[in-house]
């Protein structure tokens, strides 16, 4: 197939799309339009019919890359991210490509954000660029100069701290465009004194700033009362790094905001911590608040809000309703009136544990809607399953189990605890769905517990190499060269460039601070287990070995001067020129080690860590991820399936078990037809009945899928279009077999689905 196309049938004539107004016809931004229902009213697949779909065309993403990227569509033109992160725009017509914006290292994965003006004169896509904001003309490419100062905004600004100390400004889901607004969300990182979330509107024309809503209050702002009077000058988090809903008509954003951090100690902040763990609806054009709601009281679990609010409306007692719903990583669904934000099901204030570590406080209650769970809430020794895993281990698992505290919300403890849904359970981001106008919300769950044991830790303090000789630097090299040959290697390869189970490390410096190293050594991240015993110094030579040796912001102004661009119409490169590399960085500095608390706050002694706890994806029974029905009408779980099906388990004779995989990076489409599209961690996209769950249909994709599905019409015809560039890992299955295999069943790309032609 040729580099520069994807067409595996013949197109007929052109045919423009729909207005991007219309949400619900169109796939013009990420999760379809504004209110993310991942619904269309397109009706040319049905139940009757949905097993005739059939691989239409496949665009190719000529690299290596796994791409969580939702393709964009408006006016006959497709919009992917590949290439070595490049933009590309396809012609819907020819399969050709448009154009290619290429080396845009650091944009946002998931998505961008589509805006036109009334006429149409203007079409601009959106995006977040390491820390920057920046526009590109949909119809040449090219970056617009116009916007912001020179083609940028910079992000690390009015966020009411230090610009030189906000490291992370934006977040791998794009924002919600509103009107002539763009709404921002962030991922500030989750250790000590982070930056803030605070969610933030630009002029989509000019990059003005217009304004701020501010998630961890000021004094006099409503909420500050919720925290330590300090602690608006170091408490970071509270942020969207998930998916916003906006409701158009009202003109209402609803934000889903994250926790407070540090995530599982909290004694600098103690109180409710608004808006931590808040649903909150702001007026969309002046960012003022509206309502809130907040689903945990200083949070410790890492429950964050995440997945898109759901705009529906319901009927209850003969009275219909507009509403939004939203669903939680703890396995709850909280609805309330759209408006006023009374709450359409009854939610209850219950007592839960007391936390017994030194300094904190957990709130006495925790809110508890009346509608059933989704997820497992609990775990016990009689959940470890059969299955992939020995006798001897399993009943070292059920004694592990059985000691551990257990229970939600109960509290991380210097003893081991077990939270179940854990820090990646429930429902994460892309995992919420609805039919508006019928009261339904679909779900993807995962049951994946987390196991947490909180230590006292001493901040990393970590040397400034830069006075160093050439020989003391060579020495210190040689040195984090046989400890990352002895601890590293295994997992994130011997040449550093990543396996199956760890990511490359060829980008610590210019991608990967000090700060971040140091402190996935000590205190462990995701599947990689902490290294306590490693000294300040062993930490600061296997970073000494690992540095690329150049500074935070070369990634932006070596993508801009690359000169092997990719094959094709390539009409830029770097996106917005760059000024002076020193002036850009305008005094930015990674902080080498911890950070301090500012000058005269009253801040604990002591800090207290615990990593995610998630090595263990296949320790709880099956199934370990499902899709699910709510009909808000009648508050019921109207069915549930398992989601895909992993290999081994079915080697083990185990079926229906779904697929457990880190975080739940899957996505659904609802159909008008009654059917509901979802692709699943086992390389296949599956077609739900959306009455009853059965599954109607299953196509097989070349590698896995991660992101968010499109679905458009064109030329009279219905696509389903999946990013498919993942590689197939099958897990952790037993110390004794180790770690599993990595099945990668063709080249990755963008597979579109669709019925026959018709000639």
């Amino acid at each position: 197939m040729a580099k520069s196309a994807f067409a595996l049938l013949p197109f007929a004539a052109s045919l423009l799309l729909a207005s991007p107004s219309d949400q619900h016809r169109t796939w013009s931004d990420y999760g379809g339009g504004h209110d993310q229902s991942k619904f269309t009213t397109l009706s040319q697949i049905t139940r009757e019919n949905v097993t005739d779909l059939e691989i239409a065309w496949m665009y190719p993403t000529g690299d290596e890359r796994s791409y969580q990227f939702n393709p964009v569509v408006a006016h006959g033109v497709m919009y992917v991210l590949a290439k070595e992160n490049s933009l590309v725009a396809i012609d819907l017509d020819t399969g050709k490509e448009i154009w290619i914006h290429a080396h845009l290292s650091g944009i946002s994965r998931r998505g961008i954000s589509y805006w036109e003006s009334e006429d149409g004169s203007d079409r601009r896509l959106l995006f977040t660029l390491n820390n920057t904001l920046q526009a590109i003309d949909a119809r040449t490419g090219k970056s617009i100069l116009s916007f912001g100062d020179n083609g940028m905004v910079d992000l690390r600004r009015n966020m009411l701290r230090d610009p030189a100390t906000v490291y992370r400004a934006t977040s791998s889901t794009p924002g919600r465009v509103f009107e002539n607004l763009i709404i921002l969300g962030s991922s500030p990182g989750e250790g000590y004194l982070s930056g803030p979330g605070h969610i933030r509107a630009y002029d989509v024309v000019t990059g003005e700033f217009m304004w701020r809503f501010n998630t961890i209050p000021q004094p006099g702002d409503y909420g500050y009362e919720t925290w330590p009077k300090e602690a608006y000058r170091y408490v970071g988090g509270v942020n969207v790094w998930g998916e916003m809903s906006v409701d158009e008509a009202r003109g209402i954003v609803f934000l889903p905001l994250g926790s407070p951090s540090y995530d599982f100690y909290g004694a600098d902040r103690l109180g409710e911590n608004l808006f931590g763990n808040c649903l909150v609806a702001l007026d969309a054009r002046t960012g003022r608040r509206l309502w809130h709601f907040q689903t945990v009281h200083h949070d410790l679990w890492d429950y964050d809000l995440v997945s898109a609010p759901q705009l529906i409306t319901v009927e209850r007692d003969g009275e219909r309703i507009d509403a939004v719903a939203a669903a939680s990583k703890q396995g709850f669904l909280f609805v309330f009136n759209r408006e006023t934000g009374e709450p359409i099901f009854p939610i209850e204030e219950k007592p839960f544990p007391a936390s017994d570590m030194p300094g904190e406080e957990a709130w006495p209650t925790q809110p508890v809607p009346a509608l059933p769970p989704y997820a497992r809430q609990i775990m016990t020794e009689d959940d470890i399953t059969p299955v992939l895993i020995t006798p001897a281990e399993r009943a070292h698992w059920q004694e592990r189990v059985a000691k551990a505290r257990k229970g939600l919300y109960v509290p991380p403890s210097l003893d081991e605890v077990v939270s179940l849904p854990g820090a990646v359970g429930g429902v994460n981001w892309g995992n919420s769905a609805a039919h508006p106008e019928d009261g339904i919300v679909y779900l993807l769950n995962q049951d994946f517990p987390s196991f947490y044991k909180l230590a006292k830790r001493q901040p990393v303090r970590l040397r400034n190499r830069a006075g160093d000789s050439d020989e003391e630097t060579a020495a210190a090299k040689l040195r984090g060269e046989k400890l990352y040959a002895t601890y590293c290697g295994a997992c994130h390869g011997p040449d550093r460039a990543g396996s199956d189970v760890g990511p490359s490390l060829l980008a610590v410096g210019s991608q990967i601070n000090q700060t971040q190293v140091a402190r996935s050594i000590m205190y462990g991240s995701g599947r990689m287990p902490a290294l306590p015993h490693f000294t300040d110094e062993q930490i600061d030579d296997v970073y000494t070995y690992l540095d690329d040796g150049v500074s935070p912001y070369a990634s932006l102004f070596a993508a801009a001067q690359k000169e092997d661009l990719p094959e094709g119409p390539v009409v830029a490169s770097g996106g917005a020129p760059l000024p002076d590399e020193e002036a850009f960085a305008g005094g930015f500095r990674f902080n080498r080690g911890e950070n301090d608390y500012p000058p005269g706050v009253d801040a604990p002694a002591d800090r207290y860590f615990t990593d995610y706890g998630l090595g263990h994806p296949y320790i709880i029974t099956p199934p370990w991820s499902t899709i699910l029905a709510y009909d808000l009408n009648k508050g019921v779980i109207k069915w549930r399936q398992p989601l895909g099906q992993d290999r081994d388990a079915a080697a083990a004779g185990m079926t229906g078990t779904g697929v457990p995989r880190g975080s739940q990076r899957m996505g659904m489409i609802v159909t008008d037809t009654g059917l509901v599209f979802s692709t699943a961690k086992d390389g296949h996209v599956y077609a739900f009945d959306a009455d009853n769950g059965k599954v109607l249909w299953k196509g097989a994709l070349p590698m896995g899928a991660e992101g968010l599905p499109a679905m458009y019409e064109h030329n009279g015809r219905q696509y389903l279009v999946i990013p498919a560039s993942t590689p197939l890992t099958w897990g952790l299955k037993s110390r004794e077999s180790g770690i599993g295999s990595t099945e990668e069943k063709g080249h990755g790309g963008y597979v579109a689905f669709a019925l026959p032609a018709q000639n």
